[in-house]
């Protein structure tokens, strides 16, 4: 089974390249972020007809999250099933093919002193929490845009990012308590010397300058990344007319 993660910073600016690479690629399950759409603005049909089903929780403007897959998926969920209420779209979860996938955008928090850091440090505690109650009860992938720097192997220049929001002993070490809740970081573990990104920004040619951030991920619990043969980034979704500043993070599992 092929997973991807992808941010697709709005899945109708980037609709054509998006239904072009479903047809080329035909990965199994995609886990998408950011889709600044609400669920009636998704492309459904457009999916249906290639053979995908999708669970969505969309919002208009900002945020949005979907899970796309070629098998049914079932039991989806919306929000971080905790009981908290939450009014931004950044979590869902479904099961297919026997596995659970969750599609997650975590908050990037604008400046360590905002209401927004302490938003994101709340909400990565929350899931934290969920995964150690009774989050990880059958094989599960977390994936998605985490907006954490894990350590100075996913940054291209580490010293020009510490200390913000993305990248701080706090956010790095609520990513290690992820991990340690029973999850393993696939890509890094096919990847041990790092320096791979999967984010770009728009400007000062950072992506021709590979001035780049590791921010997407694929957590898998231990049996299947037992079954992980490979990692890898599509550098090439980056590339062309109109990318998202995202690109794809694949995960093949046997």
């Amino acid at each position: 089974m092929t997973v991807v993660t992808w941010n697709a910073n709005s899945i109708r600016a980037r609709l054509e390249r998006f239904l072009r690479w479903i047809r080329e690629h035909q990965p199994d399950v995609v886990a998408l972020q950011e889709l600044k759409a609400q669920d009636t603005d998704f492309p459904w049909q457009n999916l249906a007809d290639l053979g995908y089903a999708a669970a969505v929780f969309g919002q208009k403007t900002y945020n949005g999250v979907a899970i796309v897959a070629r098998s049914p998926i079932t039991g989806p969920l919306r929000g971080i099933p905790d009981g908290i209420a939450d009014a931004d779209a950044r979590w869902i979860s479904g099961t297919t093919n026997g596995v659970r996938v969750i599609s997650a955008y975590f908050p990037n928090g604008q400046e360590t002193k905002s209401d927004k850091y302490a938003y994101k440090l709340t909400w990565i505690r929350r899931l934290r929490d969920w995964l150690c109650a009774d989050g990880l009860r059958e094989p599960t992938v977390l994936c998605g845009d985490f907006n954490i720097v894990s350590d100075a192997l996913d940054a291209a220049h580490p010293d020009q990012w510490e200390g913000s929001v993305l990248f701080n002993n706090e956010v790095c070490g609520l990513f290690r308590e992820l991990l340690d809740a029973g999850l393993v970081d696939v890509f890094r573990q096919k990847h041990p010397e790092g320096r791979l990104y999967s984010w770009w920004d728009y400007r000062a040619l950072s992506f021709p300058k590979n001035d780049g951030l590791r921010l997407d991920y694929i957590l898998a619990t231990p049996d299947l990344a037992a079954r992980c043969e490979d990692a890898w980034v599509d550098r090439d979704q980056r590339k062309g007319e109109k990318p998202s500043d995202h690109a794809p993070v694949w995960a093949n599992f046997r």
